[in-house]
C-alpha cells in the first residue's frame, strides 16, 4: 500500500512539472481601457501580459501563478480611486500595477498608505512620484521632466528656436512643463507661446490659429493621444506647418493610428530602448515571446509593460513562497541593480526611480517609430 501511495505521489509530482501554475498571486490594475488613453493602455497591458503569461506557463512564481485583475477607470482619476479601493479592500491584491495617468496615480496615494500596498510601475513619469520619495510607489521609467527638457534641447540643436508649448490643464501638464521650461532656460530662450487646454474637452479652435500666427517652428504637445491628434489636425487646418513633438505617454501604435496622415514626422520621446533592436537583451526577449504568440512585434508602450512585469515578477519571487504586502515592499526596497535585460533597476528607501533612460523617435512614412 505504501509503495502504491508513493507511486501516486511521484506521478502527481511529475505531472506538475512544467504545468501552468494555479492562479493565486493577485495583482490589481486600474487603467483607462476606454477613454482618451485607451490605445496606450491596451499596449502597456499587452506587453505586461506577454511576460506574465510566459512566467505562468513555466510554473509561475514559487509554484503560484500571477493573476492580473484589471478594472477600467475610463481615464477618470475619481474612478481610479474607486477601482483601487475595490481591488485593495475586497480583492485583497498584493500590489497595484501599471495604472495610467498622473492625477490617477496621485489619487491612489492615500489608499496605498492606509493599506500599506505597493504600487509598481505606474505608467506616468510625474516627478511627484519620484521626489520626494513616495514609500509605496516603485517607478520603472524616467520622468516626464527629463523627457521634456531633452526635447527642447534637441530642437535647439537642430536650429529650431521658435517653440510653442500646449499643455493639458492637469497635474501631468503642470509637471511636464517644468521640464520644458528647464530646457528653455538651458538654451537661453523662452517659448513663443505657452497655453493650456481642458483635459476632458480639449478645444483647439482658438489655440491653433494663435500657434500659426506666432510663427512657431515646433509645438510641444503635452497631453493624451486623443488630444494631441485632435490638436495636430487643428494646427494643419489653421495653416501651421510646425513640427509636432510629444512625450512618451503617446509612444504607442494606437497614437500613430489616431494621427493618421498627420503622424509622419512627429517626434515622440521614448523611455525604453528601440523596440526593434535585438542588440538590447530586453527587447530581444520581448520580440522572441511576441513571435511565439504570432505577433508582428512590440511597440514602445508594450516594452514599458514588459519591463514593468519583469520588475513585478522579480519582486514577487524575492518576497518568498507566501508573499504578503509587507514582504513584497521589503523585497522591492532591497532590489539592487536587478538586470531586466541590459538595463539595471535599483530601489532603496531613499530612491524609487528605478530607471532613468530617455531617447527620441520619429514617426516614419511607414507608420512606425524610428530612431
Amino acid at each position: 500500500m505504501k509503495q502504491y501511495l508513493g507511486a501516486l505521489a511521484l506521478a502527481a509530482t511529475m505531472m506538475s512539472i512544467g504545468a501552468p501554475a494555479a492562479a493565486q498571486l493577485l495583482v490589481g490594475q486600474t487603467s483607462g481601457f476606454t477613454g482618451a488613453a485607451a490605445a496606450g493602455v491596451k499596449e502597456n497591458t499587452d506587453g505586461a501580459k506577454l511576460y506574465i503569461d510566459w512566467v505562468n506557463a513555466q510554473g509561475g512564481v514559487h509554484g503560484q501563478s500571477v493573476q492580473l485583475v484589471s478594472l477600467d477607470d475610463k481615464f477618470d482619476p475619481a474612478l481610479s480611486a474607486e477601482n483601487a479601493k475595490t481591488l485593495i479592500v475586497e480583492k485583497r491584491v498584493l500590489a497595484m500595477f501599471l495604472g495610467r495617468g498622473t492625477p490617477h496615480a496621485q489619487a491612489l496615494l492615500p489608499l496605498l498608505a492606509e493599506h500599506r500596498v505597493p504600487m509598481i510601475a505606474p505608467s506616468t513619469g510625474a516627478m511627484a512620484l519620484h521626489k520626494p520619495v513616495q514609500p509605496y510607489v516603485f517607478n520603472v521609467r524616467a520622468t516626464y521632466q527629463r523627457e521634456a527638457e531633452r526635447m527642447i534641447r534637441h530642437l535647439s540643436l537642430v536650429s529650431v528656436d521658435r517653440i510653442a508649448v500646449l499643455q493639458v490643464d492637469d497635474s501631468f501638464g503642470a509637471d511636464a512643463v517644468q521640464g520644458a521650461m528647464a530646457g528653455f532656460d538651458g538654451i537661453g530662450k523662452s517659448p513663443v507661446m505657452l497655453e493650456k487646454f481642458d483635459r476632458s474637452k480639449p478645444d483647439f479652435s482658438q489655440l491653433a490659429p494663435q500657434v500659426a500666427k506666432s510663427g512657431a517652428q515646433a509645438v510641444l504637445f503635452i497631453g493624451s493621444s486623443g488630444a494631441v491628434a485632435e490638436g495636430t489636425m487643428a494646427l494643419r487646418k489653421a495653416g501651421s506647418a510646425a513640427q509636432v513633438v510629444t512625450l512618451s505617454n503617446n509612444a504607442a501604435s494606437g497614437f500613430i493610428r489616431l494621427m493618421g496622415d498627420y503622424g509622419r514626422g512627429t517626434i515622440v520621446s521614448q523611455v525604453f530602448p528601440y523596440e526593434r533592436s535585438i542588440a538590447s537583451p530586453l527587447v530581444k526577449e520581448a520580440l522572441e515571446l511576441a513571435k511565439a504568440r504570432q505577433l508582428d512585434g512590440v511597440s514602445p508602450a508594450m516594452m514599458e509593460g514588459f519591463a514593468a512585469a519583469k520588475v513585478l515578477v522579480e519582486g514577487l519571487r524575492r518576497a518568498g513562497p507566501n508573499p504578503t504586502r509587507e514582504r513584497l515592499l521589503a523585497a522591492l526596497n532591497g532590489m539592487n541593480r536587478y538586470d531586466i535585460g541590459g538595463m539595471e533597476v535599483s530601489y532603496s528607501m531613499t530612491d524609487h526611480t528605478g530607471l532613468d533612460f530617455a531617447d527620441l523617435s520619429i514617426i516614419g512614412s511607414d507608420g512606425k517609430f524610428h530612431r
